[in-house]
C-alpha cells in the first residue's frame, strides 16, 4: 500500500529539530480506499489502534506501518535505531478546536510518523502541522505541512522538537505511529488510551 520508495526520497530537515516531510507515499485513490475502510470512530483524539477494527484497505496500511521496512527507513532518514524498538499506532478521524496545541513528546517516544489521508485541504483553515521554532508561538514555524493525501511528517524527539497545528475542527484523517524506549512504556499507553476510549464512548465525549 504505501510507497516506500517515496518516503525513503522525502525531504531531510535539521533545524529547528530533526525531521522529514514526504509526499506521494499514498496516492489519492488509495487513500480514498483507506477511508472507505476506515474505522467507525465517532470520538475526536487519536484512538489506539488495539481498540480498533481494522479491514480492507485500511489494513494494508496499517501492515506497513508495522513493516521492518518502515523501521529501517526512519532509522536511516532520523539517525536512529529503531529495529528493535516496539511502536504504537493511533488514529484519528475527527478533530476538535482544541486539538494540536503547541507540544513537545514526553521522553518515552524516540520517533513519530503522522500520515494523512484527506481529500483537499485549505491550509488557511487550520489542522495543518508546523515544526515550531519554540515553545511559545504558533506562528514562529520552519515549516508547515497539509494533510493532504500522502504526506508525511516525522521527526526524531528531542527537547525542543516543539510541533502543533492551528485550531481546526471537523473530519481529518491521519494515523500515528510511534516508537518508543520500551515494551512497558507501549502497555502503559496502550491501557491508558484504551481508558480514555472507554470514557467517552460511555459519557458521549467528543
Amino acid at each position: 500500500m504505501m510507497n516506500f520508495e517515496a518516503l525513503r526520497a522525502s525531504g531531510e530537515r535539521t533545524q529547528p529539530f530533526r525531521y522529514i516531510v514526504g509526499s506521494d507515499v499514498v496516492t489519492p485513490e488509495q487513500a480514498a480506499e483507506i477511508r472507505r475502510d476506515y474505522p467507525d470512530i465517532k470520538e475526536t483524539g487519536y484512538l489506539p489502534l488495539s481498540k480498533l477494527e481494522s479491514q480492507g484497505a485500511f489494513q494494508k496500511l496499517i501492515e506497513d506501518l508495522q513493516s521492518p521496512e518502515l523501521a529501517a527507513i526512519l532509522s536511516e532518514k532520523l539517525g536512529l535505531d529503531l529495529y528493535d524498538k516496539p511502536r504504537m499506532i493511533t488514529v484519528r478521524r475527527h478533530s476538535k478546536i482544541g486539538d494540536g496545541r503547541i507540544h513537545n513528546d514526553s521522553k518515552s517516544k524516540i520517533c513519530t510518523m503522522l500520515i494523512y489521508l484527506n481529500d483537499g485541504w485549505n491550509n488557511a483553515e487550520g489542522g495543518a502541522i508546523r515544526a515550531l521554532n519554540n515553545e511559545t508561538s504558533m506562528d514562529d514555524f520552519a515549516e508547515e505541512v497539509s494533510p493532504l493525501a500522502g504526506n508525511v511528517f516525522a521527526f526524531a524527539r528531542s527537547e525542543n522538537s516543539w510541533h502543533g497545528h492551528p485550531p481546526f475542527e471537523g473530519e481529518r484523517f491521519v494515523v500515528q505511529t510511534t516508537f518508543l524506549t520500551s515494551e512497558e512504556e507501549l502497555r502503559r499507553k496502550e491501557n491508558r488510551g484504551g481508558f480514555q476510549t472507554k470514557l467517552k464512548r460511555l459519557f458521549g465525549i467528543n
